[in-house]
């Protein structure tokens, strides 16, 4: 667009995105932090095991990582909220900077190492959240969406790239690879500190009262209120399904991989649903236009837990892998629609709390899938449970698209956020008259809000040093 507003009809382009300077450089950050969080598993996964030979507690080492989000995700975003977004993200890299350089000290005991190892994954949720709460106070609109699929889907490289790198690495050094990941976290915090403007936090001072209070608001704000609560069930839904085909692919590729290398096997379906991912988050969030991507939503939901029914047939590796990455396809293709669409619903001083339940679920979620369907799959066939599940999934999801909230509902609750968003502190220039190229002065054309109410106001204004926050 000549004026630099995106346009309420068509796609943003990669090129708008890219065009916010401190995009680029919140992007390459969390790239690194990303990298940097993998490398840290392999390395340490290898690291423990050498030290001890024990397959138990290398397990250990890695699944330490998901433990903050289980005991204490929402609490730790409900930290973030207080403070700024910027302050937060460094910090939180500085910590595992020096914490993983720590680790990395010849001869450490192995439960001081996973100890430091939990005390350096604490830092992930407020980060995380940071980091969810910030993007929206640099691109507005339809930018919005596009810069969250592509964050979305570099970070799925992210994962492949850090695994591969640091298996690389550690198989030749733990220590250097713990060395490399602490490097990654001192350069995503010097990118943040240099590339990022400092905003002060939107939390008011009203709501401020004390943490467990503050992380009950952010649980009673996604579930309490229905479009939230509708959203966040979409989401968490399409994880209960699409983690799966992942999380068993090792027994599955042992015990159906025919004449396929079973390494081969293995790879190929754990690599899909990334890849899908990649491809559905590029290619929905850069080719489909805002209105169509919203109407597109629902069926995508129904359309991921469908396209794994066919697993009942036990088809060959391959076959399963193709059917997994159009099941992350169609999850890439709702997830940051979803997200942008509980962006405009969610009052800003609520954001980082939100993201950090919304996080949290997702991670318990998926986790919990692989459990039950791993213990299922110990006494029935694997295509077959995985069948019946996606199956299931079809119901719930079917469930869950039916009982979507209405036009009218949908309105009211962004009006309502609307209303509640406080004026932001930062200091603003004027806002011309016509011609702006300020991202957030143009109204997003969503299906589910009126023409009226998006005239009338638009809450993901961004102004100089700028408002706002992925998703999911």
């Amino acid at each position: 667009m000549p004026n630099g507003r995106p346009s309420p009809t068509r796609p943003a382009t990669f090129r708008e995105v890219f065009a916010q300077r401190e995009y680029r450089f919140v992007l390459t950050a969390g790239v690194l932090s990303w990298v940097g969080d993998y490398l840290a598993k392999a390395a340490v996964t290898l690291l423990v095991y050498r030290e001890t030979e024990s397959v138990a507690l290398s397990a250990a080492a890695f699944a330490i990582s998901y433990l903050p989000w289980l005991v204490g995700g929402p609490l730790l975003a409900a930290v973030a909220e207080r403070h700024p977004h910027r302050a937060v993200m460094v910090t939180c890299d500085l910590i595992r900077m020096v914490l993983l350089l720590v680790i990395a000290v010849p001869g450490m005991p192995t439960p001081l190492v996973l100890a430091l190892l939990f005390a350096a994954t604490l830092a992930n949720p407020p980060s995380q959240a940071a980091r969810s709460a910030l993007l929206p106070r640099i691109l507005a609109g339809d930018r919005l969406v596009v810069g969250m699929s592509i964050i979305a889907s570099v970070g799925q490289a992210a994962q492949v790239v850090g695994y591969l790198a640091g298996a690389a690495i550690a198989a030749a050094s733990p220590v250097l690879a713990l060395l490399v990941t602490s490097a990654t976290y001192a350069v995503s915090a010097t990118l943040v500190r240099l590339g990022v403007a400092a905003r002060p936090t939107e939390m008011q001072a009203v709501h401020r009262s004390h943490l467990l209070r503050e992380t009950g608001e952010g649980f009673r704000m996604v579930f309490g209120q229905p479009v939230l609560r509708a959203i966040a069930i979409l989401v968490f839904s399409a994880m209960l399904f699409s983690i799966v085909p992942e999380g068993l692919a090792a027994a599955w590729a042992g015990q159906h991989a025919d004449d396929m290398d079973k390494g081969l096997a293995q790879a190929i379906i754990m690599a899909a649903v990334p890849v899908g991912y990649i491809l559905g988050g590029l290619i929905v969030g850069r080719l489909v236009a805002p209105a169509r991507r919203i109407a597109l939503m629902r069926p995508l939901a129904v359309l991921a837990p469908l396209l794994l029914v066919p697993t009942l047939l036990d088809p060959s590796p391959l076959v399963v892998a193709l059917l997994a990455a159009g099941c992350g396809f169609a999850v890439a293709g709702l997830l940051p629609t979803a997200n942008g669409l509980f962006v405009r619903v969610l009052p800003d001083g609520f954001r980082a709390r939100a993201f950090g339940v919304m996080a949290s679920g997702m991670q318990v979620i998926q986790g919990l899938a692989v459990l039950v369907t791993g213990v299922l799959a110990d006494r029935f066939s694997i295509p077959l449970v995985v069948g019946l599940w996606s199956s299931a999934g079809v119901l719930l999801m079917t469930v869950a698209v039916l009982s979507w909230p209405s036009r009218a509902s949908v309105d009211a609750a962004i009006e309502a956020a609307s209303g509640a968003d406080a004026r932001d502190p930062a200091p603003a220039p004027p806002a011309p008259r016509s011609g702006s190229d300020r991202p957030g002065d143009q109204p997003i054309d969503i299906p589910g809000e009126g023409q009226q109410g998006a005239q009338e106001r638009h809450r993901n204004t961004v102004s100089a040093p700028g408002r706002r926050r992925a998703g999911t």
